[in-house]
């Protein structure tokens, strides 16, 4: 990859979030078949996971199919399942080549059994790689997370193990999905919508958030690029004043 942002690794992000929005509006513009903007995006993948690990992003989670898109027609879910079937297989050499953990969050109870052994052997296949880790979030909302989470810490209150009292959020964040993981950093959606859809609601609390008109399949390294340039130019103050962040900047 030609592509590289020149920044300092203490100002790359960590963890990019995407947001994978337009395929079916690049099919419609580009007079494509029905479907063929679901797999013109399954395609645009590829680039943008080897450009993070080549410069140096720990984590890259990316949006495929949300717990709202259960509502869509039959026909484009059960088109979107069958892609993320082969989207897993083709990803496997990409992983081993360039030794990348993945990894899936969302609520596997809706997927079908063949679909989640499918994601369960990618998971330990790759699980010793540490170059990146490439999260693909099926079946996800931010707000089943969140319930998720508070649903396993009522049920050790119910066991006797955790005082209700003693529940903070600290505690709930070890609990939803990818709590081992940093914390989402930069929020990517492209499409032009200016929302984030129920997606990483916990993680991305304090994400800087970037939106783009380009449609996913059109979406490219070199945006990216441009995107983290601008991040590194932003002052992440995580509640404190302009001051004290330039004071901590200028100890380090």
């Amino acid at each position: 990859m030609s592509t590289s942002a020149v920044m300092a690794p203490n100002i790359l992000p960590r963890h990019i979030a995407i947001i994978m929005d337009g395929n079916n509006r690049y099919g419609k513009a580009n007079n494509l078949g029905k479907g063929q903007g679901h797999i013109a995006g399954k395609t645009a993948l590829d680039p943008i996971v080897e450009y993070c690990v080549e410069t140096g992003i720990e984590v890259l989670t990316v949006f495929a199919f949300s717990s709202e898109n259960w509502q869509r027609p039959p026909s484009e879910v059960a088109l979107l399942m069958q892609l993320l079937a082969s989207t897993i297989d083709e990803q496997m050499p990409r992983m081993k080549k360039y030794c990348i953990r993945l990894r899936f969050i969302g609520d596997c109870s809706q997927l079908s059994e063949e679909l989640q052994a499918l994601m369960a052997d990618a998971e330990a296949e790759t699980a010793s790689f540490d170059a990146m880790t490439l999260v693909i979030a099926i079946s996800y909302g931010g707000q089943w997370d969140i319930a998720h989470a508070a649903k396993q810490l009522a049920q050790q209150v119910q066991a006797g193990e955790l005082r209700a009292e003693d529940i903070s959020a600290e505690m709930l964040g070890e609990q939803v999905q990818l709590a081992d993981a940093p914390a989402v950093d930069m929020l990517v959606r492209t499409g032009g919508d200016y929302r984030i859809s129920n997606f990483l609601l916990w993680q991305a609390a304090y994400a800087e958030l970037f939106f783009t008109p380009t449609l996913w399949p059109d979406f490219v390294p070199e945006e990216l690029a441009s995107m983290m340039a601008e991040f590194a130019q932003r002052q992440r103050r995580f509640g404190k004043t302009s001051e004290q962040v330039g004071i901590e900047q200028h100890s380090r």
